[in-house]
């Protein structure tokens, strides 16, 4: 899909398809992917969608329920079931597996999406990020009582899960180019150089850094996933046992 500002006259006066809430929450993702949060406004994506902004708000309620509906619109598709892939006898450390890479696939998929998923305030205030449905949620404390926790220990089970999904798939997204955080203008505090954007860092005077500088600009994202992941099915292993 071209940025908006490629679209032909005729793209931007006549309506690609039939309008729903649901045609506009997808080319907002689409937008998202293609040309970042920044540039998504209740404007831009009508033009892309060949409407006028006033259009899209028989749909949503002005950008922030669009921004609401695209994290509802993704979290939804996370998969929480795999079916007859797994039944309870195969064991919880598959069950959270696939869990995890469900959940990293929608973040590498829309990884200038996700923050969006990592920061609105969910519904409810345990509600926690990126498994922030009542759905999702719902099977994962299910999916894990059925394999032997107890209530605690499936509870326990989904704050350190969900700590653990969050900050390494925000550190994998941010890797790929996407936005953790509002752009914000620097304070100018006393007449303080300010460091140009995209200025390289000096690493001369820090010894360490300069002389293994080679292994830090290496990635290793996907091993340190698997990792990760195992450390945390070894420390749920012991919280089961005792």
């Amino acid at each position: 899909m071209p940025p908006t500002d490629e679209l032909s006259p005729q793209e931007r006066a006549e309506p690609r398809r039939p309008l729903d809430r649901a045609v506009v929450v997808e080319e907002a993702i689409a937008m998202i992917d293609a040309e970042g949060l920044e540039a998504l406004t209740m404007r831009s994506l009508g033009a892309r969608l060949g409407v006028e902004a006033m259009a899209l708000y028989r749909h949503v309620n002005g950008r922030e329920d669009l921004l609401e509906a695209i994290v509802d619109s993704l979290v939804d598709s996370i998969a929480v079931d795999p079916g007859d892939l797994f039944e309870p006898a195969d064991g919880w450390q598959a069950f959270l597996q696939w869990m995890a890479h469900s959940v990293r696939s929608l973040a590498v998929a829309h990884p200038a999406v996700f923050p969006l998923v990592a920061t609105r305030h969910p519904a409810a205030p345990w509600l926690r990020p990126p498994l922030r449905s009542l759905r999702v949620v719902e099977g994962f404390l299910d999916g894990l009582t059925r394999r032997g926790f107890t209530d605690g220990q499936a509870v326990e089970a989904y704050r350190v899960f969900t700590s653990f999904l969050l900050g390494h798939l925000l550190l994998e997204v941010a890797t790929l180019g996407a936005t953790t955080s509002p752009v914000e203008e620097p304070l100018d505090e006393g007449g303080a150089a300010v460091r140009p954007p995209g200025e390289e860092v000096s690493v001369e005077d820090f010894p360490t850094i300069l002389r293994t500088a080679p292994l830090l600009s290496e990635d290793h994202t996907v091993e340190e996933f698997e990792r990760s992941l195992e450390a945390l099915l070894d420390r749920l292993d012991l919280v089961l046992s005792q």
